[in-house]
């Protein structure tokens, strides 16, 4: 079983596509739903956990829509997930073994660590993707 389900992965999506648009606008369902190819329904359920979790804020009205509640420098990756999967587990028990047990904490934590970047910092996958598809000899 992966550590991020399609929950996660989806709700990290719509966050990225909200901190590239423009924050004086709110960006739509249906807009985030087609550029990120998330179906409407279950975006809808992410974007409610999102805002329970003061990372997106819903504006009403027929040019409504969600904006970020932060700056993207403001949005951890790790805060986004846990937001939508709960935690960041690795197992779901303690065992009997307190060796292990002390091995899967530090995994634990190592692994939170790996998410400790913010959504503006995704833009440097995107220059190194850029760079990739701009590869001349």
């Amino acid at each position: 079983m992966p550590l991020i389900s399609t929950k996660g992965v989806y709700g990290l999506t719509a966050m990225y596509e909200l901190s590239k648009h423009n924050s004086d606008t709110p960006l739509q369902i249906k807009e985030i739903s087609s550029n990120a190819n998330i179906p409407q329904n279950y975006l809808e359920q992410l974007l409610s956990k999102l805002r329970h979790a003061s990372l997106v804020k819903s504006i009403r009205g027929a040019k409504g829509g969600y904006v970020l509640a932060k700056e993207p420098k403001d949005i951890l990756v790790k805060d986004i997930l846990i937001a939508l999967e709960g935690d960041l587990k690795i197992i779901d028990n303690k065992t009997d073994n307190p060796i292990l047990n002390m091995f899967f904490s530090e995994a634990k934590s190592d692994t939170q660590k790996i998410f400790e970047i913010t959504l503006s910092q995704l833009d440097e996958y995107q220059d190194r993707y850029n760079e990739v598809l701009h590869y001349s000899i």
